[in-house]
C-alpha cells in the first residue's frame, strides 16, 4: 500500500486569529510581531500585507516603511496556542499518526484510511471544511507519497489551497516550480546555485550530486539532489521517539545577528510553554536545532532536574545551548527549539522550593485563561512600540 501524507499548513495563522477576534479587520493589512517603536521582527502577516512585501522575520521598521496603513499587533501567543491546539484536536479525529511541526502546521500520515474518509482529495475537503465550521479558518493542505513533496505542495496554491501530487508524479511537479519554491533552499543558497548555472528546479535535476559537492558539501549536496525529485531527505522525522513539542523557523536571509535570534528564542519559548500547558503535560528536557548555511545541522539538548514551568525558564536554557554552541562565524539559516520527553502532568511530583519563576508562571497560566476565549490582548512589553509611536489606523 502507497504511503500518503497530508500536510496541513493554517494560513496566516496569527493574523487570521486576530481577524476572526476582531471582525473590523477583515480585508487590511494585518502586522503581527513587535511594535513600531521597538527593536523586533515581524513574526507574520496577513496576505494584504504581503502585497506590500512585507513577509514574516522582516525587521519591524522595515515592515512600517513598506505597509504605514497595516494594522501593526502584538503577539499572543498564549491565545495562538490554544487555537492550535484545537485545530490539532481536529486533525486528530481523522488520524491519530500525527506530527505537529509548530504551532500552524502539521504532518498527517493518512495512509490507509481510506474506508473511513475515502479519497486523498475527499478526505483533505473534509478537513478543511471542518476547520472552517469550526474554528473559522483556512488551511491548505498538501497531499504526497511522502513527507517532503506534501510540504512543498501545501505551499503551491496559498491560501485555502489544496494540491496532490500523485506517487510517481514527484519529479515533474517539482521541475514544473520556480527555484524559490524549494523548501529549503534559502536566498543565499540559490546565489550559489546561480553561480552553476542552475535557475530552476529543472535545471538542478539535470545537474549531478557530485558537481554540487564542490559547492554546498556532502550534506547540502545531498540535501539539494534529493529535494529537486521531490524525495524525502528525512529532515520531517522525529528528532526522538518519546513525545515531543517543537517549533523552528528557517530565516528569508542567513543570519548572524544575534538579537534576532534572541528574540525569535523568545517567542518559541512563549509558543512552546503555551502548547506544555494545553497538553497537560510536563518536561524535563529542551533542545535546539541549529542550521547552518551549508545545510549541516546541530542539534543540543539539556536535561533539569525540575520540570519547566515558565516561558522564561525555557528562554534561558536556550540562549544558554546557543550561546555554547553556535559556531560564530557561520551564518545560520535555521533555528529550532523543542521539549521532549513529555510525560503527563499527573505524574509531577510537587516541588519543595521556589524556583525563582511562580510569579511569571502564576501571571502566564492566567494570561491563558483569559485568552482562551479571546479576551483582551496581553503581550511582553518587550515586544511593545512606544506608546507615542504613530499608530496604525484601525
Amino acid at each position: 500500500m502507497a504511503s500518503v501524507f497530508f500536510h496541513v499548513d493554517l494560513d496566516a495563522f496569527f493574523a487570521s486569529v486576530e481577524r476572526r477576534d476582531n471582525p473590523q479587520f477583515a480585508g487590511k493589512p494585518i502586522i503581527v510581531g513587535a511594535l513600531p517603536g521597538r527593536r523586533g521582527v515581524v513574526s507574520t502577516c496577513s496576505y494584504e500585507a504581503r502585497a506590500f512585501g512585507v513577509h514574516s522575520a522582516m525587521l519591524v521598521s522595515e515592515a512600517l516603511q513598506r505597509c504605514p496603513q497595516g494594522i501593526f499587533l502584538p503577539v499572543r501567543m498564549e491565545r495562538y496556542a490554544e487555537v492550535s491546539r484545537q485545530v490539532m484536536a481536529i486533525l486528530r479525529s481523522f488520524t491519530p499518526d500525527l506530527k505537529q511541526l509548530s504551532i500552524d502546521e502539521a504532518l498527517l500520515d493518512m495512509t490507509g484510511t481510506q474506508r473511513l474518509w475515502g479519497t486523498s482529495k475527499e478526505a483533505a475537503l473534509k478537513i478543511k471544511k471542518s476547520i472552517s465550521e469550526e474554528l473559522g479558518l483556512t488551511v491548505s493542505i498538501g497531499i504526497g507519497a511522502n513527507r517532503y513533496v506534501a510540504k512543498v505542495a501545501s505551499g503551491y496554491r496559498k491560501p485555502d489551497g489544496l494540491t496532490i501530487v500523485a506517487e510517481g508524479e514527484e519529479q515533474g511537479f517539482m521541475a514544473s516550480l520556480p527555484l524559490e519554491k524549494l523548501w529549503g533552499a534559502g536566498e543565499k543558497t540559490r546565489q550559489g546555485l546561480a553561480s552553476l548555472g542552475i535557475f530552476s528546479i529543472a535545471d538542478l535535476q539535470k545537474i549531478s550530486e557530485e558537481r554540487l559537492r564542490t559547492k554546498f558539501g556532502k550534506a547540502g549536496a545531498r540535501f539539494l539532489h534529493v529535494a529537486a525529485y521531490g524525495q524525502d531527505s528525512g529532515v520531517f522525522q522525529d528528532d526522538v521517539v518519546s513525545h515531543s513539542i517543537s517549533t523552528e523557523r528557517t530565516f528569508q536571509r542567513d543570519t548572524f545577528d544575534r538579537n534576532m535570534v534572541l528574540d525569535l528564542l523568545r517567542q518559541f519559548s512563549d509558543e512552546l510553554i503555551a502548547r506544555l500547558w494545553s497538553e497537560q503535560a510536563v518536561s524535563y528536557s529542551l533542545g535546539i536545532k541549529l542550521r547552518y548555511d551549508d545545510f549541516s545541522s546541530t542539534n543540543r539538548q539539556c536535561l533539569r532536574s525540575s520540570g519547566y514551568r515558565a516561558s522564561e525558564e525555557i528562554y534561558d536554557d536556550a540562549v544558554t545551548l546557543l550561546d555554547k554552541y553556535w559556531d560564530k562565524d557561520r551564518p545560520l539559516r535555521l533555528v529550532g527549539m523543542g521539549l521532549f520527553n513529555l510525560q503527563s502532568k499527573d505524574t509531577l511530583q510537587a516541588e519543595l522550593f521556589d524556583n525563582g519563576h511562580d510569579k511569571e508562571r502564576t501571571a502566564q497560566q492566567a494570561i491563558l485563561k483569559l485568552q482562551e476565549g479571546g479576551k483582551g490582548k496581553i503581550t511582553r512589553a518587550r515586544f511593545l512600540g512606544d506608546l507615542h509611536a504613530k499608530k496604525s489606523p484601525s
